[in-house]
């Protein structure tokens, strides 16, 4: 700060002024004596001694004291006044340096007069000629005034339009080039006319504390979030919860504060569980994980849960901090995920993948406890008529209720999977370490299934009973791949199917040969159709007047394994599919032929009969399909005979009455194949729009000695006569069980008596020498 000045000249002045006295007094002293020199001549010279300067300085004395001494003790009091000012205002200035703020006093012009070292460090002056300048003036010297000059100029008016204390905040750029904020105090100083002296400015620099405000405004904001948070003291007592808190838990602040977070606590994580957590907490300050916690009204809830220990300069823990939400949504949506990925959406067992993962385990296992354990491949028969006849819906619920058949008759340390479709998979696991008696538990579990299965079905409908085909293979350890064991297992169902369904069987080593050729001739038979290796075989049927028509019976000319009859692949063709175009074809060459036969009169009389299958006969477009094909062809639809079998009819009643009636009306006829074997209603026998029933060869084989084959035989034509329908018996042999069947009232006939089945050029041949 800048310190007042002494008056100027002033010892010049005092010496000039005692001069001038000395020389007055000398010329008074003068004049006194010329004009009283008689009379002190006179006197004596004692008394001249000592009147004289007691009168002279009598005389002189007034004009000593006002010419001198006055102006001289004037000057001391003007010079004590002004030092006392000076030393007034030296401790002004250390009392502004004092001050950690900065301090600034502008004249009424705007202009800098003094400032504190805080100010200069502040606007970085201490390089700058700034006494005396305004901000405009300084601007042009520095950077840090360009931000200000506008906003200071507009501040300072507004103190001084105010006229009392203004406090505001103003930017300026400091020494890093970043922005300041300062908060300004500024007071007008006016004299008695109220004019402007100058202004006073105490700025403080609140960048840091604005920062801070900001932190605390975030941390406001974070601390309720939708997260719950809980703060502890170091005893693990809380001490402040949010709003999340509440929400989440139940427990409003006031029932919280005071408490431990163990009031949260369900009981579902142990205390060891606990103890490592703080443990964790305790070592690294840090732990995060998922935990079961439990509201205050007792529900349960998972829920992921972050705690921060909180520590003090010494580095001791001052307080815990708790964030945690409620992770239930995630939970499910994860169980979800789980259930999409291991396990079937329709029956909730375990799908292939997680079939292979326990299968994994299992043979882990019996590897280590050296046990056998066995894997049951189940399919069920059948199936596939029930789905397409009474539709997907019925057919889904007989999967579920098979699959908690399954799992009623396993152990509960057993797997029970589904692998797609009708088929099953149950994998048991520590059997035996004795060979044949884990053999015999998986011989008894599958017997069991069995049973279990053949238990009647409700399904929105009649009653349903259906049966399964089941292949057992055993396992010790890795032995034997994954793979190849659930391949054994699927041959050895296999074997099931073909011995007659509703059984089970064991997997044998020959199996595997099998196996392989089913393969292969599975690989064929979707070519054959292309190649046209199928041939149709005629088999004559004939009544009293002689040859009536005959049968089309397919057959596989395989150009390695030559002739192959249906036994062994028709079966194949229903459980691939194939059989669907397989019949189509058979219906067009069928079609075919009766229009070439209908050209000769020798033959025009002639009608076939077609085997349509079940899976052919379930198709939806199967009515439009034939249709098309009698269009094409322009045949006469009566010399058309479809044979279907009973369990075809009986799968889905209304279905096939109203397909076999639309087929009907279009002139085709219609045959009950190897009547007696099934189950079919009379009921529903009479519903039927049939025009025949064909007897099926295993009565006929022993009629002429089996009593209750001849009894079945009488009571079956004796029916058809009662409802109207022909009669035609197949597997006709011997002359012997053709007579029986003439006293009996059937005089249709077919089978090897009268000729085998044979290509159509030998059939032809044969017409003329057929025995009447």
């Amino acid at each position: 700060m800048t310190k007042p000045s002494a008056p100027p000249n002033a010892p010049a002045r005092i010496a000039i002024s005692v001069g001038v006295i000395v020389l007055v007094a000398e010329l008074l002293i003068v004049l006194l004596i010329d004009l009283f020199q008689p009379s002190f001549k006179s006197g004596s010279s004692f008394l001249w001694k000592v009147v004289d300067p007691v009168l002279l300085v009598a005389i002189l004395s007034p004009a000593l004291y006002y010419l001198v001494f006055k102006p001289l003790r004037e000057q001391q009091t003007t010079l004590e006044k002004q030092l006392d000012a000076l030393r007034q205002n030296e401790q002004l200035a250390a009392l502004i340096e004092a001050i950690p703020d900065a301090v600034f006093l502008k004249d009424k012009d705007n202009r800098w007069q003094i400032i504190n070292e805080p100010a200069k460090q502040l606007f970085q002056l201490h390089d700058l000629p700034w006494q005396g300048k305004t901000e405009l003036e300084l601007a042009a010297l520095h950077p840090a005034f360009r931000a200000v000059h506008e906003a200071g100029l507009a501040s300072d008016e507004q103190a001084w339009r105010h006229g009392g204390l203004s406090v505001g905040e103003e930017r300026i750029i400091g020494k890093d080039g970043q922005y300041v904020i300062i908060e300004t105090r500024k007071v007008p100083i006016v004299d008695r006319d109220g004019q402007r002296k100058g202004l006073v400015i105490i700025g403080r620099d609140i960048t840091e504390h604005k920062r801070a405000e900001q932190e605390l405004r975030i941390a406001a904001t974070a601390f309720e979030t939708r997260e719950g948070i809980l703060i502890t003291d170091e005893n693990k007592r809380i001490i402040r919860v949010n709003r999340a808190f509440t929400h989440l838990t139940g427990y409003s602040a006031a029932e919280a504060i005071g408490q431990t977070p163990a009031i949260l606590r369900s009981e579902r994580q142990d205390d060891a569980f606990y103890r490592g957590m703080w443990a964790a907490v305790s070592r690294d300050k840090y732990w995060q994980g998922e935990i079961w916690n439990r509201r205050k009204n007792g529900e349960i809830y998972p829920e992921w849960l972050t705690i921060t220990a909180v520590t003090g300069a010494d580095a001791q823990i001052t307080n815990y901090v708790g964030m945690f939400s409620d992770i239930t949504r995630y939970k499910e949506a994860d169980e979800q995920m789980h259930q999409l990925v291991f396990y079937d959406p329709l029956t909730r067992l375990p799908n292939r993948r997680l079939l292979q993962d326990r299968l994994q385990q299992a043979r882990t296992r019996s590897l280590r406890h050296k046990t056998r354990g066995a894997i049951l491949f189940i399919d069920l028969d059948h199936f596939k008529a029930l789905n397409d006849t009474h539709g997907h819906d019925v057919g889904d619920l007989l999967l579920i209720e098979i699959a908690k058949r399954l799992q009623d008759c396993v152990r509960s340390g057993d797997t029970v999977a589904r692998l797609g479709g009708d088929e099953f998979v149950v994998v048991l696991g520590d059997l035996s370490d004795d060979i044949q008696l884990a053999a015999s538990v998986a011989q008894e579990i599958g017997e069991k299934i069995l049973t279990a299965i053949n238990q009647p079905c409700h399904l929105n409908g009649p009653e349903y009973r259906s049966t399964s085909s089941i292949g057992i293979n055993l396992f010790q350890g890795n032995e034997i791949a994954m793979e190849d064991l659930l391949k054994h297992a699927d041959a050895a169902m296999y074997q099931a199917k073909t011995s007659g369904r509703n059984a089970l069987r064991f997997f044998d080593p020959s199996m595997q040969q099998e196996l392989a050729a089913h393969a292969a001739l599975t690989q064929d038979l979707r070519q054959a159709l292309s190649r046209q290796e199928f041939k149709l075989y005629y088999q004559t049927q004939i009544d009293e007047r002689g040859v009536i028509g005959a049968e089309a019976l397919l057959r596989w000319q395989h150009p390695v394994r030559g002739l192959i009859p249906p036994r062994d692949f028709i079966a194949l063709a229903e459980e691939t599919g194939l059989i669907v175009p397989i019949g189509a074809w058979v219906l067009q060459t069928a079609c075919t032929q009766l229009k070439q036969w209908e050209g000769s009169p020798h033959t025009n009389q002639l009608q076939l009969s077609i085997n349509i299958s079940a899976r052919q006969f379930r198709e939806t477009d199967m009515v439009e399909q034939v249709l098309e094909i009698l269009k094409e062809t322009g045949i006469d639809p009566l010399k058309l005979k479809f044979e279907l079998t009973e369990s075809l009819i009986e799968e889905n009643v209304s279905d096939s009455i109203d397909k076999m009636q639309r087929l009907r009306n279009a002139g085709i006829r219609f045959s009950v194949d190897d009547f007696g074997t099934g189950q079919a209603s009379l009921t529903h026998l009479k519903r039927l729009p049939l025009d025949q029933i064909k007897i099926d060869e295993s009565f006929i084989r022993d009629s002429a000695t089996d009593p209750n084959d001849a009894a079945i035989i009488r009571t079956i034509i004796g029916m058809a006569a009662n409802l109207g329908l022909g009669i035609i018996a197949e597997g006709v042999e011997t002359e012997q069980q053709r007579e029986f069947l003439e006293r009996s009232g059937c005089r249709t006939f077919q089978g090897y008596l009268f000729g085998k089945p044979m290509p159509l050029k030998e059939f032809q041949n044969t017409l003329p020498d057929l025995p009447l």
